[in-house]
């Protein structure tokens, strides 16, 4: 059902899980961990499934927060449980309070839990490439460091996205990146079709966590693309299927 990272586990008093879609009650497409409040899914199966990844790090439901991505650099602190209504907008998490789990909803995109155990401040990023590109994981670091983190003292972890081998993109995709930096060019070779190439992700998350100062990560070196233990937006695609799971990884000080 979960995947640990071996950095976070060792520390004391932090709950965190990199969800598999296994242990879970939905079915079909969904089987079986769906926690996608935005997919198609029946709602009481996600409610059950979210419910499920709750109780594992330690919460309770009404505590296991998670935002409305938008593919954005924006962060938000979690003080408190979300009133009822809408969730907020955004694609990070950041808190110092116990008890509340900070959730990141990904299928192929990066899920990115941090955790500065001496000032006891956790975070959790979205970054696909677009957050990535724009800023979310500085951004991340930065509302951390408003609590009181600092960047030499957090561990991050890098989770299940889509890897280089499964992430193809056009010319179009590789020229935005090497307008905004050229040496962006080593995150990119060849792919087998022309026109196109193959996106490493998972080094562009890491380069920019280095770049930033975070000096301990642990990145899982999984492909959520290749691997059927996870939900793929891309592989849904590809298989015609009309909708996907989704995962929602989280991170949590215990109470």
């Amino acid at each position: 059902m979960t995947i640990a990272s071996s950095l976070l586990s060792a520390v004391p008093g932090l709950r965190h899980a990199f969800f598999t879609r296994e242990g879970g009650v939905s079915g079909g497409i969904y089987s079986a961990l769906n926690g996608g409040l935005g997919s198609n899914d029946d709602q009481a199966l996600v409610a059950e499934n979210r419910r499920r990844m709750a109780e594992h790090v330690g919460v309770a439901p009404e505590r296991f927060l998670s935002l409305h991505q938008i593919h954005s650099p924006d962060v938000l602190i979690a003080e408190t449980p979300w009133p009822s209504g809408p969730r907020p907008k955004g694609d990070a998490l950041v808190t110092k309070t116990p008890g509340i789990a900070l959730g990141v909803s990904t299928a192929d995109c990066g899920p990115v839990l941090f955790v500065d155990p001496k000032a006891r401040v956790i975070g959790g990023a979205h970054a696909g490439w677009k957050g990535a590109l724009t800023g979310v994981l500085e951004a991340t670091i930065a509302a951390m460091e408003k609590l009181g983190a600092t960047r030499g003292g957090i561990i991050a972890a890098i989770g299940p996205l889509i890897r280089q081998d499964s992430y193809e993109v056009g010319n179009e995709f590789v020229a935005r990146f090497i307008e905004a930096d050229a040496e962006n060019a080593m995150f990119f070779i060849p792919s087998v079709r022309e026109g196109h190439a193959m996106f490493d992700l998972a080094g562009y998350i890491r380069q920019r966590l280095e770049a930033a100062g975070i000096l301990m990560i642990d990145d899982l070196g999984l492909d959520t693309y290749a691997d059927e233990r996870f939900f793929s937006y891309r592989r849904s695609v590809h298989r015609k299927e009309p909708d996907y799971g989704r995962h929602v990884h989280a991170i949590a000080l215990e109470a």
